[in-house]
């Protein structure tokens, strides 16, 4: 059986305050939620996610395939995961696949890396929204997590025990095509869920040989509000017991969220400590572990700018609300009078994909110099034919020089273009991303994100980007 050997999560940068919907429609909120940048979808914050997860893991860890969750995927017909495959630089033997459309999609991918005979990374993403003024726009929030599986272990938590309560019932829907959801009369699906959270936690608590007076820490999540309070409220646990769900502060991050709340109760979870945690999507399903040992030498080697509250302490309140619906579709604004991006052409990209996606560059093994982007011709020495592949998504850099663009084409003018020197040599010309234009300098630190540079024609146009380095602002 496979176990949970390393976690990551990633918050985006931005938060709608609620209150700003209020004041816009005369609506009531309080809290904020996080929102995906415009230069974000699920797929690149399934990647950072991921990245972040990997950073963690054991040494000799591997990924024998990706399963990628997500109730809003970038494309459908073409599999989104090797996206995130061929950003994480994965031996192409590692096949990837997609899990999507519904939220509980994101159990069965957990169950899948459970049984899977080969190291698995599981990468939940979702970026949910509603109509403007609706519950689900101020509800909903965007974020990403990941786990890898393994059958080697060390084990984070051990496995007790679970269960399930399957049954068809209309609850949230939405058709393709659709720009949101639909929610049937929520106090039909109080009714309806109630009953099988309380089936799906006994069968969990049976199988793991606990009693609610054993459980440490209890996680509620779902789609359907109301029906999750009701539940939490029914466990039979203390108020002490249940873990915050994080909805106030980042909001409902639909097919990922269960898996962000986990991840912050993980950050901070003593070993031995038994978690009940419970998922209402189409039916309950509830599971049982225990923190183990490995969880503390786990998070001892991991940067503490990577835990769920570091992220979302980091994160930037002062978006406006027509900004955020500039970037949801949903507010079309009058463009730059400039050229509209190009899409990205087919063929160049797949000759191109070691660079496009896994950010390779070339050292030449007889000066050194490396070169951004790869090239087999030495710019310094001459040599032909003597490089060798470096990856420099991880590698820190400083910045050279920049210009601010406030006339180029962008949803979010202006545009912070920069040259950045990484470190160990190469510079590279490229785009900052959630920064403040007036906080940019020469010399400041940066780090590489993966982010959509475009999309023209329904085609993606993904590459990386620059980013205020996390670890200098902590």
């Amino acid at each position: 059986m496979g176990v949970i050997v390393s976690y990551g999560t990633y918050i985006p940068y931005w938060r709608l305050d609620r209150s700003k919907i209020g004041e816009a429609l005369e609506t009531f909120g309080k809290g904020t939620r996080a929102v995906a940048s415009y230069d974000e979808d699920t797929t690149t914050m399934g990647v950072e996610a991921a990245r972040a997860c990997l950073a963690a893991a054991p040494d000799g860890a591997r990924v024998g395939q990706v399963l990628f969750v997500t109730t809003e995927p970038a494309y459908l017909d073409k599999t989104n995961a090797t996206a995130i495959h061929a950003a994480l630089d994965l031996d192409p033997a590692a096949p990837a696949f997609d899990m999507v459309g519904a939220v509980n999609s994101a159990n069965g991918a957990m169950a899948a890396a459970n049984f899977a005979p080969m190291p698995t990374l599981v990468v939940f993403s979702d970026l949910r929204t509603g109509l403007p003024g609706g519950a689900d726009e101020s509800g909903g929030g965007d974020g990403a997590a990941a786990f890898l599986y393994s059958p080697d272990g060390p084990a984070l938590v051990d496995f007790l025990g679970w269960g399930a309560a399957t049954e068809e019932f209309l609850d949230r829907y939405r058709q393709p095509g659709d720009d949101h959801s639909h929610l049937w009369e929520e106090r039909f699906g109080e009714a309806a869920y109630t009953p099988l959270a309380d089936q799906a936690v006994a069968d969990a608590l049976k199988q793991a040989g606990v009693s609610p007076a054993d459980v440490d820490y209890a996680i509620v999540t779902g789609v359907h509000p109301r029906a999750v309070r009701v539940v939490a409220k029914s466990l039979g646990v203390g108020k002490e017991v249940l873990v915050d769900d994080l909805t106030a502060v980042i909001g409902n991050t639909g097919a990922a969220h269960g898996s962000i709340v986990l991840a912050d109760l993980l950050d901070r979870a003593e070993p031995g400590k038994v978690i009940l945690r419970v998922t209402l999507a189409d039916g309950a399903i509830a599971t049982v572990s225990r923190t183990t040992d490995a969880l503390v030498e786990w998070r001892a080697r991991r940067p503490a700018i990577a835990t769920v509250a570091a992220q979302i302490e980091a994160g930037r309140t002062d978006l406006s609300y027509p900004k955020f619906l500039t970037w949801r579709g949903q507010l079309h604004r009058d463009p730059p009078r400039r050229p509209d991006p190009t899409p990205p052409v087919a063929p160049a990209s797949r000759r191109k994909e070691g660079w496009k996606f896994a950010f390779h560059a070339a050292r030449c093994e007889e000066c050194g110099t490396r070169h951004l982007p790869p090239t087999r011709v030495c710019v310094n020495c001459g040599a032909v034919d003597r490089m060798a592949v470096e990856r420099l998504a991880e590698t820190p850099a400083t910045i050279a020089t920049y210009t601010v663009d406030r006339l180029a084409f962008s949803l979010s003018p202006p545009i912070v273009a920069t040259v950045v020197d990484f470190d160990g040599g190469g510079r590279f010309r490229c785009e900052m991303t959630d920064v403040d234009p007036d906080t940019v300098a020469i010399g400041n630190r940066v780090e590489m994100t993966f982010r959509r540079i475009s999309t023209v024609n329904g085609i993606h146009n993904y590459f990386w980007k620059a980013r205020p380095s996390r670890e200098e602002a902590s």
